[in-house]
């Protein structure tokens, strides 16, 4: 194998699938990257066995010559090294040669490299996904939907379950669920023209953040196709292979409450902040709680203390508010995860008692819903 490269190409196809490369796999194999170079271009690879990501490098780009390709052939070469190397390179043109027993050297400019490279026969061929029904989604649109509800996965193995996202695709309605026992976060989105129908699919976490950063920041449209045990994202010249975890994702809908006794509508911003102020003491006395009460004259009271520094008390305006007066203590650090990620300017909090989950809904966004449970405490 014989190849001349331009550093930006390289570089940023080798950060693409260095998502995969895990620092705990015990196989040697998985510690590299896999390069195929046929004449059409270079294709990079790597691979966790729960992700694998790959990465097409064209000979030929925007009219731009690329890889010139003198002799086709494989080699794995080691990830950590290959991508700190190849981002320190001081010529924009790369030369790579694979000699006898996947001894691989890389020149650019005055700098020479020698690397040894593993057979690329060990390296585990990737999952054959079947199908031919195939669901696109606007790459903005997925990026939205994985931030708006990813901070509720749980982060214990033991429930590998819940360390995922749920996806269900029915009636061109996409909506992703998490939760972690403690908080509930769902976002739903309607697809045009979608005729792929899917449930229970569960994707790590994890692996969707990772996929998050891949996806480009304009709209581009990312092709996925589910099967049995593994789903494919088509993002422009890579492919992002992921295992769908294995289980049935528990029925969330039960905890969602379907009427309310008080209803408060307020001012996203302002309440964020408020509880910001309130979480500073709550997370020194380590139990992040915090506490809402509604006033008679008819605002609400944001409070929290610490046993060492003192207490913090302020009270804001709402824009509405009906039912009973209500008392309540809530997980300050749940609350803020979820006002990050509500892009609304109000926001609805609606309780059915002092140890019944709050929930929360942005006003000019039905399509999503946020619970948290309570805390008992004794005053």
């Amino acid at each position: 194998m014989k190849i001349s490269i331009l550093k930006n190409y390289l570089n940023d196809s080798i950060q693409q699938v260095y998502k995969a490369i895990s620092s705990r796999t015990t196989i040697p194999i998985l510690t590299g990257i896999k390069l195929d170079v046929n004449h059409q271009g270079v294709t990079l690879t790597a691979s966790d066995t729960d992700i694998s990501i790959q990465s097409f490098i064209p000979v030929e780009h925007d009219n731009q010559m690329v890889v010139q390709v003198e002799q086709t052939g494989s080699v794995v070469l080691p990830a950590k090294f290959f991508v700190e190397i190849i981002k320190k390179l001081p010529s924009q043109e790369i030369v790579m040669e694979v000699k006898e027993n996947f001894q691989t050297f890389i020149s650019s400019g005055a700098t020479e490299i020698q690397m040894v490279g593993l057979d690329p026969e060990e390296f585990p061929i990737l999952p054959a996904i079947e199908g031919n029904q195939t669901l696109s989604i606007p790459g903005d649109l997925l990026k939205n939907m994985i931030k708006q509800t990813g901070f509720s996965i749980s982060t214990h193995e033991t429930t590998p379950i819940l360390t995922g996202i749920l996806w269900n695709l029915e009636d061109n309605e996409l909506k992703f669920t998490a939760t972690d026992r403690h908080r509930l976060a769902t976002r739903s989105a309607q697809l045009q023209g979608s005729d792929v129908k899917f449930n229970n699919v569960v994707i790590a976490g994890k692996t969707l953040s990772e996929l998050s950063k891949i996806v480009p920041d304009q709209n581009t449209l990312v092709d996925i196709l589910v099967s049995d045990n593994q789903v494919l994202f088509k993002i422009e010249n890579v492919l992002f292979y992921s295992r769908i975890l294995e289980g049935i994702y528990p029925d969330t809908s039960r905890i969602i409450p379907t009427s309310y006794k008080t209803e408060l509508i307020i001012d996203t911003k302002k309440l964020s902040e408020s509880i910001d102020r309130a979480y500073l003491l709550s997370r020194e006395e380590k139990t992040n709680i915090v506490r809402l009460q509604t006033l008679e004259q008819g605002g609400i009271e944001i409070s929290s203390s610490s046993t060492e520094l003192g207490k913090v008390r302020e009270e804001l305006d709402v824009v509405d508010f009906k039912g009973e007066p209500l008392r309540i203590s809530f997980n300050s650090k749940y609350m803020l995860d979820v006002l990050k990620v509500v892009e609304s300017e109000q926001l609805m909090i609606a309780f059915t008692g002092i140890m019944s989950p709050i929930v929360l809904k942005p006003m000019d966004d039905s399509n999503s819903l946020y619970v948290i449970l309570p805390y008992r405490t004794n005053n």
